[in-house]
Formats: C-alpha cells, sequence, structure tokens
C-alpha cells in the first residue's frame, strides 16, 4: 500500500512538472522562431534581437531607424516589442558568440548590421529569420544567392552604391586626379570589394589606386600615413574600421594636405571633403519594413533585398580647406547638407 501511495504521487508529481514545462518553456532548437514568426497573435510580445560589428554614426543610424520604424507600425519597447541589441565592439569572434546567445534565445528575428555581423548570425541559424542591413554586396558576402528573394531564411537591406558617380565627384573636386589612396580593413568582406571593383574601373580612366590595409582601428593613421606623397586624394568607404578611427584619419589628412572624399555622409561631420551616399537611417527604416513584414507572418526568403536608389550629397568646404584644397561652388551648390 505504501508503494502504491508512493507511485500516485510520483505519477501526480510527473504531470505537474510536464504541464509547468509544456506551459512555460520554450524548444531549445533555432526552428522555433520560424513558427513563432507565422504567429499573428496581436497581443503577443515579440522579441527582435540586434547586432551590429561595431558603434559608429552609419550603423547607429541603421539601428535607430529598424526600431523606429517598428514603433511606427505598431511594435512598441516595452508593450509587446523586447529589443535585445549588442555590439561586437569590432570582434568577429565576439560577433559569433552574440549570434550564437541571439539563437538560444529563440529570437522572433535577428536583425544583423554590417558584414560580419550577418556574416556571424547566418552561420549560426538557418531557420530563425535574419533581416541584414549595411551590407554592400550581400551576394559575395554568401548570405543570399541572389536579390530577388533568397527562398531561405535571410534577406535585408543593402547599401551598394554605383561607382561612376563617386568617380565623377573624385574627379569634380580634383580635375587632374592621378592616384587615389583607399585606406582598408582586409578582413572585411566590404571593403576587398570595393577595393577590386574601385581598381576595374578607375584603371581605364588611367588612375592608379594605392592601397593601405589597416587590420585594427587602431591602425588606421599609420595606414594613412603610408600614402603621403603618394596620392591625391584618399577614399573611404564604410568599412567599420576606418569609420570607428575617422578622426584619427582626418588628422593625418589635415597634415598632410590629403584630401578625404567618402561613401558615408556622416563622415564629413567627422573629416571628409565630402561624400556621396546613401541615407543610413533611411536604410534602417527600409529594413524595419523588411522586419515588420517577418513578424506579420511573411517569410524571409520570399521578400526581395533591398537597395536604396537615391545619394545625397554632403560637402563640408571648411574640412576642403583644411586639407589644402578649394571646393567647387558648383559642387556646394548640389549638396543636401552643407557641414560648418
Amino acid at each position: 500500500m505504501l508503494y502504491q501511495n508512493r507511485f500516485a504521487k510520483a505519477l501526480l508529481w510527473g504531470g505537474v512538472c510536464t504541464a509547468i514545462l509544456t506551459g512555460c518553456s520554450q524548444p531549445a532548437n533555432d526552428g522555433a522562431a520560424t513558427d513563432n514568426a507565422n504567429v499573428t497573435d496581436a497581443t503577443a510580445v515579440k522579441t527582435v534581437a540586434i547586432t551590429a560589428i561595431v558603434e559608429h554614426p552609419a550603423l547607429d543610424a541603421v539601428r535607430k531607424g529598424v526600431i523606429d520604424e517598428l514603433a511606427e507600425a505598431g511594435f512598441k519597447e516595452g508593450d509587446n516589442l523586447k529589443v535585445n541589441f549588442q555590439s561586437a565592439q569590432g570582434n568577429t569572434a565576439t560577433s559569433g558568440q552574440i549570434a550564437k546567445q541571439f539563437v538560444a534565445d529563440n529570437s522572433d528575428v535577428i536583425v544583423a548590421i554590417g558584414t560580419p555581423s550577418a556574416q556571424s548570425v547566418a552561420a549560426a541559424t538557418s531557420t530563425i529569420p535574419l533581416v541584414f542591413s549595411a551590407v554592400t554586396d550581400p551576394v559575395e558576402a554568401k548570405l543570399v544567392s541572389k536579390l530577388d528573394g533568397s527562398g531561405t531564411n535571410v534577406t535585408g537591406g543593402s547599401d551598394a552604391l554605383p561607382y561612376e558617380p563617386q568617380i565623377e565627384l573624385m574627379r569634380q573636386i580634383i580635375p587632374n586626379l592621378k592616384n587615389v589612396g583607399y585606406v582598408y580593413s582586409p578582413g572585411e568582406v566590404n571593403s576587398t570589394i570595393i577595393l577590386k571593383n574601385l581598381k576595374e574601373k578607375l584603371t581605364p580612366l588611367g588612375i592608379k589606386v594605392h592601397e593601405a590595409p589597416a587590420q585594427r582601428s587602431t591602425d588606421i593613421a599609420m595606414a594613412a600615413r603610408s600614402l603621403e606623397g603618394k596620392v591625391d586624394m584618399i577614399y573611404t568607404s564604410t568599412d567599420n574600421n576606418v569609420v570607428s578611427a575617422y578622426e584619427s584619419l582626418f588628422q593625418v589628412a589635415k597634415e598632410s594636405k590629403i584630401p578625404l572624399i567618402a561613401s558615408d555622409t556622416s563622415s564629413v561631420a567627422r573629416g571628409a571633403v565630402a561624400a556621396l551616399g546613401v541615407d543610413y537611417y533611411a536604410l534602417g527604416r527600409e529594413t524595419g519594413k523588411i522586419v515588420v513584414r517577418i513578424l506579420n507572418g511573411e517569410k524571409a526568403g520570399a521578400i526581395p533585398v533591398y537597395t536604396p536608389q537615391k545619394l545625397d550629397l554632403f560637402v563640408s568646404p571648411k574640412n576642403a580647406l583644411a586639407e589644402g584644397i578649394t571646393l567647387p561652388q558648383a559642387i556646394i551648390d548640389k549638396a543636401k547638407e552643407v557641414v560648418e
């Protein structure tokens, strides 16, 4: 009789535990998030995990744009939305750890800002929806095989730029342009793609590209100094190490009288003479629209990659003088913003 009572109690306790576990826990595999993404219960709290390879003005603007777009669509933090943001602080190993944690958290959607972070998340999950942003070439980065709908768990927003307007701006600012310096991180896919494309576009025009690789943000100034006496200008992309250390690059540009021309408009406020590029906040808003579509039940793989069509021109006559040139008035007149 004592054995039967104990057995009955054990069964009762086991049933209670099963009920608690079933009602309160989430499945450990990352595939659960895909199922959760199709739930349209307006009262459910959605979790959007956001990671960036580093924090700097362009990537920060993307993140703000994503969150603002979510709020406008009715997904508000502290109400029906939980946002978890983690920066890798420029460390690719850290970006991998963050990706694995976000997958373990069963996030409804993971937003990865910058190519290294996007690649880390893509390596960590093939089921949780991944929405990348500020990725120059998502196909070359092996995030998607095509831009019109990957058929996988991945989509997002690209910051790819046409090269012809960039080159035209360079030649308008420096009419006798013969030598262009390019400071970049050799470990960053975006930057190596841009280097390759610059050479392909500039070489037929009789313009030589001089490489100045820098492994870390602390190496940027030294890399720039290696270009002294060799180049007419330095072109900077949205290379994360370069953008993070732009003030040190500006210091070299002032001392060496080498104009900086950028593709990131936020770099003008930090030292560039001019920049023709995308609005990263607007890119964040478009990225946020993709996240909203997924939260409302659409499949990531059915959504085409977004690429901006509009470019903004920012200029700084003050920086130009500091770097040894005078900006043509025609360029100043065309600028969306003149930074003093």
